[in-house]
């Protein structure tokens, strides 16, 4: 994983049991402009990556959690007057596998903390944070540090024994 990668996400293992350095892994990511034709190339990213990784049975699920993450950030990260422009893709969404995981984690530039919503309610504001934690084994955020600026949402899949 590069430096950019590790940075990102070095907040995402508190709690978790520690992956071996030495441990095979993967890291791929992909920029997505602020238009909300990015959740589809987003998953299209998602469906060729996890093909290359022998993980495409994973592909519904894990693409319903980058869906969701990609669409929060378009939807709440972005300000109004970017999205349908060209403006420098401010949302980039990382792929990351080792033997035992997998997670997607999507970078914007708000600092803004992602909320929960009710279930039941007639808003549908966080309804998508539910389906995340719904589909994934766990998942969380965190603010990003140093020159950096903004969060990252992130969703975690265990994989099945077979690629441990």
């Amino acid at each position: 994983m590069g430096t950019e990668g590790s940075t990102v996400l070095a907040p995402l293992w508190r709690g978790l049991s520690p992956i071996d350095s030495s441990a095979d892994s993967n890291s791929v990511s992909c920029a997505l402009p602020p238009r909300f034709e990015a959740v589809r190339t987003a998953r299209r990213f998602t469906r060729s990556t996890l093909g290359q990784w022998d993980l495409g049975g994973l592909f519904d699920d894990v693409a319903l959690v980058v869906s969701e993450l990609v669409t929060n950030s378009m939807r709440y990260a972005i300000p109004a007057d970017l999205i349908g422009t060209e403006y420098e893709p401010p949302v980039r969404l990382h792929l990351m596998r080792w033997a035992s995981r997998l997670v997607c984690a999507v970078r914007d530039p708000s600092e803004v903390s992602p909320v929960t919503g009710e279930a039941d309610a007639a808003d549908e504001c966080g309804r998508g944070l539910l389906l995340v934690e719904s589909f994934s084994d766990a998942w969380g955020w965190h603010p990003l540090a140093g020159a950096l600026h903004g969060k990252v949402v992130w969703a975690l899949f265990r994989l099945p024994r077979e690629h441990d």
